[in-house]
């Protein structure tokens, strides 16, 4: 898909509509409408980038991890001018470039293809090691994981490095709607915090407590925000 600029739409009251235009099987319905409020605080108040700085090397980056439910990622995406609203009703089709993972080569702002549990996280710590080592220590990255992607080893691992590593430009939004299958001593919050993170936990649909946590200061930390969600249905 040719990157190109589209007027933004309504703004978060228009986001519903977005996601109805988007039908077929393998929805993934609840793993979507689950990081719905926490992409849209992102894109429309936290994250650096825009339609027209897709490629710029000082934009954040965003990974979504949980790509096997890209519903509400893509609504936000349309609803902030990133492609046309026009292409949602082609979700899943099989000559649309909405598929039911993202892809990176064919979305416009997608920075991952994803959906593999367990591989954005690291992914994640790779790009701001990248980011440091070309001197770039503007761009922030940001990554939204599952809370069943922490029965990953992959995560654990990544999680583990970036604490002692000091990755203060790597921020992990992890939404927590109760479908891990191994729970752990303290829960999410305190598997962080052990590992050196700056962390925090918040209503997953509480805009301005998202807003508050995602740009808290947390110097020479990577951060967490640990989101609770009850799924929409």
């Amino acid at each position: 898909m040719t990157n190109t600029t589209t007027p933004p739409t309504g703004g978060y009251r228009d986001v519903n509509r977005l996601m109805s235009l988007m039908t077929g099987d393998e929805k993934h319905g609840p793993a979507a409408t689950s990081t719905l409020d926490a992409l849209w605080v992102l894109y429309d108040r936290v994250l650096r980038v825009t339609p027209g700085t897709v490629d710029a090397p000082d934009r954040d980056r965003f990974l979504l991890s949980k790509g096997h439910g890209p519903m509400a990622y893509y609504a936000v995406l349309a609803a902030h001018g990133f492609f046309g609203e026009e292409l949602l009703s082609g979700f899943g089709a099989y000559d649309s470039p909405l598929g039911h993972h993202p892809d990176r080569t064919l979305v416009p702002g997608v920075e991952i293809g994803s959906g593999s549990l367990g591989h954005g996280l690291p992914l994640a710590v790779g790009t701001a090691l990248g980011l440091r080592a070309r001197g770039l220590t503007d761009p922030r990255v940001w990554v939204l994981i599952g809370d069943a992607e922490l029965d990953e080893g992959s995560n654990h691992e990544a999680l583990a490095y970036a604490g002692p590593a000091g990755l203060e430009q790597l921020h992990t939004v992890v939404i927590d709607n109760a479908s891990a299958s191994h729970g752990r001593p303290g829960g999410i919050a305190a598997r962080f915090e052990t590992a050196g993170w700056s962390v925090d936990s918040v209503d997953g649909r509480d805009h301005e407590a998202l807003y508050a946590a995602f740009t808290a200061p947390h110097g020479g930390h990577p951060r967490a925000v640990i989101a609770h969600v009850a799924p929409k249905r």
